[in-house]
């Protein structure tokens, strides 16, 4: 499912641009989820538990303005698409530098906002939806792959650590690890980096040739003789993100 955030501290402005956003979404029959916020603030906090396919934004806002909200989202999510709808023109090379898929001026019209939706969402990384189903001591756990920080083998069981903290321990496998987490790895965004060790390089921060840093501070190894292999899948990666594919 599409999951849109729409942020602007003006009420009537937010309200305006939800409705046009549930009418295109009604038009074109495409299942989504669409969360207003009201503060920067609260986007702020919301994105670094969960991800956002496409974000629209204001710019003046009090606090944290869209343009510093805009490259903090850019920092957390290279995929993600974003908008700036603002009244003011003046801050469009500005906002350039979180990489927007488009500016769009206050009034908004239909037609313009409509065909900036289609190309986000012709963009938009919807196989992050796709979950791993994880048979633990407490019975059957559905996970969305975008969730998954890393999961890590350990005394012969999966630890998937996940975005908004938790740990999530299978129960005993006796398959070999890389048997039991190839379906994750069929997706594009998922690496294993160590024999004990895959990491999701969505949620990468630093690279550094004996391990990552997620965000969140979590540090997962990278084997010494993966360490080639390791390096050109990431960069691979990260020069796809840059293409837009």
């Amino acid at each position: 499912m599409l999951r849109i955030a729409v942020c602007d501290d003006m009420p009537e402005g937010l309200q305006s641009l939800v409705l046009l956003i549930n009418q295109y979404l009604s038009d074109n029959n495409l299942d989504a989820e669409v969360t207003e916020f009201s503060h920067s603030d609260g986007l702020l906090k919301a994105i670094g538990a969960e991800s956002f396919h496409l974000y629209i934004l204001d710019i003046v806002m009090p606090m944290v303005n869209g343009l510093e909200l805009g490259k903090e989202i850019r920092r957390l999510d290279r995929e993600a698409q974003i908008i700036y709808a603002t009244t003011e023109p003046q801050f469009a090379l500005q906002a350039y530098m979180a990489s927007p898929l488009n500016y769009l001026i206050k009034p908004i019209e239909k037609t313009q906002l409509f065909d900036t939706l289609t190309l986000a969402i012709s963009k938009a990384d919807l196989a992050a939806e796709q979950t791993f189903t994880v048979k633990t001591t407490g019975g059957l756990r559905v996970i969305k792959l975008s969730e998954i920080n890393c999961c890590e083998y350990r005394s012969h069981s999966v630890i998937f650590s996940l975005t908004k903290g938790e740990d999530v321990a299978s129960r005993t496998i006796r398959e070999k690890f890389s048997e039991y987490i190839s379906p994750i790895l069929k997706d594009r965004h998922f690496l294993q980096c160590h024999t004990s060790f895959v990491v999701n390089m969505r949620r990468v921060e630093l690279f550094v040739r004996d391990s990552f840093t997620l965000y969140g501070g979590k540090f997962v190894p990278i084997a010494a003789k993966q360490y080639p292999r390791v390096r050109d899948t990431y960069l691979d990666y990260l020069m796809a993100k840059e293409d837009g594919q």
